[in-house]
């Protein structure tokens, strides 16, 4: 299967940020897309979309060179939203999942392609009340496209644990930062990529999975970081959903950071430095079950496993020069904040533990941070 790669400005931006609706009575879920959608007047390349569930939206940005400008622009169409859905009695939520609603009664859209979905996936496919943040970052050559996706694989828990915000599950504390990720991987080509170096095996993949008929088209591969060949980037999609801006800056610059920093070494000795793949696993299992206290384990020795925290600030040290270059500083700076101040399952997790575990105030505090600058003030 030829697959034909668009390449894009090297190490652009853009920004994908699903957002849950939700009663501003109740604080339920509610499925009001449809009214919101056609008030707002949408197709599927527009920058406000349907998702496959009635109660998500999806905002999407074009693509830029600087972060604070795709922010700016998901900001635009949050505005653009809250214009329609307030009259509605509708407010959106940034977060990997609401925090008790029941998952299985929420409706999905119908048409063919989700009517595929819901048949093919079952019990998991009724669970997929989640949201999630996807960053693409533009490749300007092809061959650079599968090692920027291997590299940004091994950087999974900085990802996610600085997204985490679904600790709550249909009322319950599930014991996990990252609740999202252990069901968004329930679903038939999720998960990491595999392993590989030249874009015919790509293609060969592609072309054996449509053989078989595990996918129509290349866009089917749901890897959690993959090759976006029709925008000619490699999209990053291990974030939960987040609700400040502060945050979707961040993860934008976090992921257009190391996508350079790895083009740049491949540029030089065409080598990524990466882990072993059951490695990456174990760490994507880690920092969804423990976020930010994670101990995850690296390609540097002797120290192979190493507290997330101390980890992410290391690097954060040693992307400063190429977030200067890439005009994002404060963006990546951003993350010694979240690691001081508490990322979204910390913060929820704390409202709870001061509420006497009352999650509908965890929820109306998610839907106060939703579309403020920052959690902190």
């Amino acid at each position: 299967m030829q697959i034909d790669f668009a390449p894009s400005a090297r190490s652009s931006v853009g920004l994908e940020w699903e957002l849950a609706l939700v009663d501003a009575s109740t604080l339920e879920l509610v499925p009001a897309a449809g009214r919101i959608l056609d008030a707002v007047g949408w197709d599927d390349d527009a920058p406000i979309r349907k998702e496959y569930l009635q109660n998500m939206i999806e905002l999407v940005s074009g693509p830029h060179l600087r972060v604070s400008d795709a922010v700016t622009d998901l900001a635009t169409q949050l505005e653009r939203v809250r214009r329609v859905a307030e009259p509605l009695g509708v407010r959106l939520l940034g977060s990997g999942t609401h925090p008790f609603s029941i998952a299985s009664q929420q409706q999905p859209f119908a048409g063919p392609r989700y009517d595929v979905v819901k048949e093919r996936t079952a019990y998991w496919g009724r669970q997929m009340a989640i949201c999630g943040t996807h960053i693409h970052v533009g490749v300007a050559d092809r061959d650079h496209a599968l090692p920027i996706t291997n590299g940004l694989a091994r950087f999974y828990p900085f990802f996610l644990a600085l997204s985490a915000s679904s600790p709550f599950w249909e009322a319950q504390d599930s014991g996990f930062a990252s609740q999202r990720t252990m069901i968004f991987q329930q679903l038939p080509t999720n998960g990491l990529p595999y392993r590989m170096t030249a874009w015919w095996e790509f293609e060969a993949y592609a072309a054996e999975l449509a053989e078989v008929g595990m996918i129509n088209v290349p866009g089917e591969i749901r890897w959690d970081v993959r090759p976006a060949p029709k925008f000619g980037t490699v999209e990053n999609r291990t974030a939960d959903s987040v609700p400040t801006l502060g945050e979707l800056g961040c993860l934008a610059a976090m992921t257009q950071c190391l996508a350079e920093f790895i083009a740049r070494d491949f540029d030089t000795d065409q080598v990524v430095e990466d882990l072993p793949p059951w490695l990456v696993k174990e760490n994507k299992w880690r920092a969804a079950r423990y976020g930010m206290d994670a101990e995850i384990i690296t390609p540097d020795r002797p120290d192979r496993v190493r507290p997330l925290r101390k980890y992410v600030a290391e690097w954060i040290d040693r992307l400063l020069p190429v977030a200067a270059d890439l005009d994002c500083e404060a963006d990546l700076l951003f993350a010694d904040e979240l690691c001081a101040g508490g990322t979204s399952y910390e913060r929820q997790r704390a409202v709870a533990a001061e509420t006497g575990g009352n999650l509908r105030a965890v929820t109306a505090r998610l839907l106060e941070e939703t579309g403020a600058a920052s959690p902190f003030g």
